[in-house]
């Protein structure tokens, strides 16, 4: 049998009965695929036979590029980027690293890294 327990929606408990389902079933295999805070290992404490370093994008400003336009900031969904007169801002624990910012900037002053 193969049980796939998904949602956009976070807070409704899908950790909560995948890892109960996966105490009760003899033969599991859970992935726990939240992007964001995969945390299913805090409830069934398995054991971490292999782990490697995960590292993901995050955007920079050449600021001699930059006219401080603004279109990274409205394009950011996540709301990882504020942009003043003079002034750009990343908040890094905000970037979701879709790249976005740096295809829409007209000057390509955006690089990743």
């Amino acid at each position: 049998m193969k049980v796939a327990i998904a949602s956009g929606k976070g807070g409704t408990g899908k950790t909560t009965i995948a890892t109960s389902l996966a105490l009760v079933w003899e033969e599991v295999t859970l992935l726990d695929c939240d992007v964001e805070g995969p945390n299913a290992h805090l409830l069934l404490h398995p054991e971490i036979e292999r782990s490697a370093q995960v590292t993901v994008p995050v955007p920079r400003l050449r600021e001699e590029d930059c006219n401080y336009c603004g279109a990274c900031a409205d394009f950011c969904r996540s709301h990882a980027l504020a942009v003043v007169p003079g002034k750009w801002m990343i908040f890094d624990q905000l970037c979701h690293a879709c790249g976005g910012c740096s295809l829409v900037c007209p000057t390509r002053a955006i690089y990743e890294v």
